[in-house]
């Protein structure tokens, strides 16, 4: 593997990992930019303005956009999260450049207001498809609570009231701040052509200026709270756990992610055993959600209403007894090897490592090669995980339960 790195003179980075092996180029471009960034009276506005990238620019029509992503037989997609939103494709080597110029030109929408007011309604639907999930529901409200107004915790979907409000001229002063090239990451991993990709990423944004785009980095402090959300209209209970785990920078990281497969990451997990296993549960999961400056531990669990109290205690005794036991050297074993090989199958393709890629700079300024991410988490013990919980207790949990029950049930 080779790595490489350019900035242009407007801020625009560009990163690189180079397989000469590879069959394909990933390309995309990183935006650091979320429903983290966005204040109330905007909310959604990014994940709303993800949509609008692709409805044309002043080069380009909506079906222009549809049609050259066609024609390259590419692999391409979109996403918005809470701290960053991502354009990317996947094509034949031969079609780097036609796709570094067509991401590129849709880094400058033309916003136009027929389209924002068509988009509007998609949006406006999707929010309502949103909330006839009871999982999504239950999270957003999840980690609404938990941030207790740190902006971590906004909806990255918005809500019908500040869609419906929001106006094309407060998505376009968004646009200019956040999408300013010196907020942007151009990344490309596979069998790519350097020169050429600095060079037609140089012609593309030579007009684009540079602008503040700042984020404020504050932690949210940790917070204990219950909270009850009726909905009669479902037939199970949804439960989430919310706990302080490390941030994205940092070392701990690696301890993070397997102490969560170990305790709750799928077949084999103690959470599996203790609930799923013997039937009290119909599904359980613990995982390690990183973010810019902090992090959570996320638990979930599905069970049959009459089963709510108890599923909560066997996961709160589970956490208890990892919280003051720890775990042990046969269990970090195979939660090491499970995300060692999960790493390995997912970077086969330059597709499948670009995030990895992408997220390395965006939160760390520097790409960790993929066989050292794997050393990291193999070399993971039990004294580390230990340390992990004296300083990132499960004790302090935001707990939420979502289903059929007309209010808040004694004891949870």
């Amino acid at each position: 593997m080779r790595y490489d790195q350019a900035t242009l003179p407007n801020g625009l980075q560009i990163i690189g990992e180079h397989n000469p092996d590879a069959q394909s180029v990933a390309l995309g471009f990183f935006a650091r930019t979320g429903s983290r960034d966005e204040t109330p009276e905007i909310s959604g506005v990014s994940h709303f303005l993800e949509h609008m990238m692709f409805k044309g620019t002043e080069r380009r029509s909506p079906e222009d956009v549809n049609r050259e992503f066609d024609e390259m037989g590419a692999n391409y997609n979109a996403f918005t999260s809470e701290e960053n939103t991502v354009y990317f494709g996947a094509v034949l080597p031969k079609f780097q450049g036609q796709l570094v110029d067509l991401l590129a030109d849709m880094m400058r929408p033309t916003l136009r207001t027929s389209d924002f007011d068509t988009e509007k309604k998609v949006i406006l639907e999707e929010i309502a498809m949103y909330k006839d999930r009871p999982q999504s529901v239950l999270f957003d409200v999840a980690r609404e609570t938990y941030h207790h107004g740190h902006p971590l915790g906004n909806s990255v979907l918005g809500s019908t009231e500040s869609i419906t409000a929001l106006e094309r001229d407060r998505m376009l002063e968004y646009f200019e701040r956040r999408y300013a090239p010196n907020n942007l990451l151009l990344v490309l991993t596979g069998n790519y052509d350097w020169t050429g990709a600095v060079a037609q990423a140089t012609a593309a944004s030579a007009t684009w200026q540079p602008a503040d785009a700042p984020r404020a980095l504050s932690a949210p402090e940790p917070y204990a709270y219950e909270r009850m959300v009726a909905d009669p209209k479902r037939d199970r209970v949804y439960i989430a756990l919310v706990a302080p785990a490390p941030a994205a920078q940092t070392a701990e990281r690696f301890a993070a992610e397997v102490l969560a497969a170990a305790v709750g990451g799928g077949e084999g997990s103690r959470l599996y055993w203790a609930l799923v296993h013997g039937g009290l549960a119909d599904s359980v999961g613990l995982w390690y959600d990183s973010s810019d400056g902090a992090g959570a531990f996320y638990t979930y669990a599905s069970c049959s209403p009459e089963r709510v109290q108890e599923v909560l205690q066997i996961i709160r005794a589970t956490l208890e007894t990892a919280q003051r036991d720890g775990l042990s050297e046969d269990e970090l074993a195979r939660a090491r090897r499970k995300i060692a090989s999960g790493l390995m199958l997912g970077a086969e393709t330059p597709m499948g490592r670009l995030t990895a890629v992408g997220f390395d700079w965006v939160y760390r300024k520097a790409v960790m090669p993929l066989n050292e991410v794997a050393d990291h988490y193999l070399a993971v013990t039990p004294t580390e995980v230990a340390k992990l919980l004296q300083t990132q207790p499960f004790a302090t949990l935001t707990v939420v339960v979502l289903g059929p029950l007309a209010e808040a049930t004694p004891g949870l």
